[in-house]
């Protein structure tokens, strides 16, 4: 039998929920460890049909998605697009990270409806930063 591989470790579970999308494990558990000592929820997928399979069958949508553009199966791209065309989860923001950062990169992400760019690799400082910004903004956009 198939399983989706998507995690909840968090016990902390009342803050905003972060989807971690990365094929890197060691990236996604970075990632986890610094959000989920920020008190954020933290669930993750190793690919982008993982992704949008855990998305369609979720009831609560997440507060932000942390997005790798490099992936298999289905590319980070591509997932930001099906996320900013769906009717419920278009106002979530959508940050990109990866090692791309190129001009045609970042500009594929804008046309794909990314709200940021992350580099890889990343401090944990900016990380932090840059999704309190837009988690803010977000809040602030629905009110």
């Amino acid at each position: 039998m198939n399983t989706i591989p998507i995690h909840l470790r968090s016990e902390k579970m009342q803050g905003d929920m972060i989807f971690v999308v990365d094929d890197e494990e060691d990236t996604v558990e970075l990632a986890r460890m610094v959000l989920e000592y920020e008190g954020y929820q933290v669930f993750s997928a190793s690919n982008g049909e993982e992704a949008i399979k855990f998305l369609k069958k979720s009831t609560n949508k997440p507060n932000l998605v942390l997005l790798d553009v490099l992936m298999p199966k289905m590319n980070g791209l591509e997932v930001c697009k099906w996320i900013k065309n769906d009717d419920r989860l278009n106002t979530v923001p959508v940050l990109l990270f990866t090692a791309k950062v190129g001009k045609k990169d970042r500009i594929a992400g804008e046309e794909a409806g990314a709200d940021a760019y992350i580099n890889k690799p990343f401090s944990a400082d900016d990380l932090v930063s840059l999704i309190k910004m837009h988690l803010e903004k977000a809040k602030n956009r629905a009110q």
